[in-house]
């Protein structure tokens, strides 16, 4: 693995620190008027899932992981675990809820999906910005209500909840944010 400086440090990049897989949430290089500098870091195991604040000297040598991301194809969900297959191997591989976190929520079978992988690993899926999904259940919407500021609760065809509004109705394709969970727009 290739090893950079805490000078060569950047938010999202991945390192392996003493066997763990991090990835790095934030960071902020220190220069105090007295002592050496230093820089600040938000650390986030990507097996666990837990966050550490962690303080490097400036110009430590750390090792950077280096993660491949792949396209797979999202075929099942196999009692808890979800089954991808390599789109290039045609290997399927079982994935558990833990590693895939949030992701699970904006998964459709059948659908690709990029993978991240750390050696033979699969360490989570980076997903886009925004997708568009199905929904499948909501209260109606009240009829003349197209663009006043109410919301409703409403069911995507993945399972997860969000809150969309009045005029949005079963069936109908809308944009959601993958980062926040949000309503964005209709499809």
């Amino acid at each position: 693995m290739p090893t950079i400086t805490t000078n060569d440090l950047k938010n999202g990049m991945h390192l392996d620190l003493d066997g763990d897989l991090v990835q790095i949430l934030q960071f902020q290089h220190v220069k105090p008027g007295k002592g050496h500098a230093f820089v600040r870091t938000t650390l986030k195991n990507v097996r666990t899932g837990s966050t550490v604040d962690r303080t490097f000297r400036a110009g430590e040598k750390v090792e950077r992981a280096m993660i491949d991301k792949r396209d797979m194809q999202y075929l099942y969900k196999d009692g808890e675990d979800f089954v991808f297959m390599d789109n290039e191997t045609y290997d399927q591989r079982n994935v558990s809820p833990e590693t895939l976190g949030d992701a699970m929520s904006y998964l459709i079978e059948g659908r690709s999906a990029t993978v991240m992988l750390f050696g033979e690993e699969i360490v989570g899926t980076d997903l886009p910005a925004a997708v568009e999904l199905t929904i499948a259940e909501t209260e109606p919407g009240v009829q003349g209500d197209r663009s006043s500021g109410g919301t409703k609760p409403a069911t995507l065809e993945t399972g997860k909840e969000i809150q969309v509004p009045l005029f949005v109705g079963i069936g109908d394709i809308v944009k959601v944010d993958t980062r926040s969970g949000d309503y964005l727009s209709r499809a």
